[in-house]
């Protein structure tokens, strides 16, 4: 694979390792190449799921690292700087520092974030919320639709498919468009 960054979430080394791993894990066939011979990524058909960061046997294909534009805002007085984490995070956080699993370490967490200099931190599990909120009604008028109950005739149509995941959503437009009107209205919860 030739180094490229994908979308800015993917960096593919140049020394790829030619073992083939990725075309197979690959849902859109994205991957192309043969056996022995360096792959390329058509990033017309990626949809940045991250599956074969995930499976390369040799570690040829990583994050795309933001450390060092962290630092920077945070180096920048001028600068408010926010994070917004996820519960998942604290609880790979606790699991990282040998603590229990399931450990909550929220209340850690954000007073270390508070004091590396970030002037907020959000926490993404009153968006889930919200997000769930907004969909099971979002549901609920798709459904009084389908059964013909007055007015709910601007709903969209079933079956209702969740909107909250950027890789499934490209894939959706890429690969079934006639998908798109089953697709929930809601952001996800990093964008509430």
């Amino acid at each position: 694979m030739s180094t490229a960054v994908i979308q800015g979430i993917i960096n593919v080394t140049g020394d790829c390792k030619a073992c083939d791993h990725c075309t197979s894990i690959c849902p859109t066939g994205a991957i192309s190449g043969l056996l022995g011979q360096k792959h390329k990524i058509n990033h017309n058909l990626c949809i940045n799921c991250g599956q074969c960061l995930i499976s390369c046997p040799f570690g040829k294909i990583e994050d795309v690292s933001r450390v060092d534009e962290v630092k920077k805002a945070l180096a920048n007085p001028q600068k408010y700087v926010v994070v917004q984490e996820a519960p998942a995070v604290r609880v790979a956080l606790g699991e990282e520092f040998s603590l229990e699993p399931g450990a909550n370490v929220k209340g850690k967490m954000h007073a270390a974030l508070r004091r590396l200099g970030f002037n907020q931190v959000y926490d993404t599990e009153f968006a889930a919320d919200l997000t769930i909120m907004e969909e099971g009604t979002e549901l609920i008028n798709r459904v009084f639709n389908a059964l013909g109950v007055a007015g709910n005739e601007h709903s969209g149509p079933l079956p209702q498919f969740t909107s909250c995941c950027p890789a499934w959503i490209k894939y959706a437009e890429d690969q079934y468009p006639l998908v798109l009107p089953h697709l929930s209205s809601a952001k996800s919860p990093q964008q509430m």
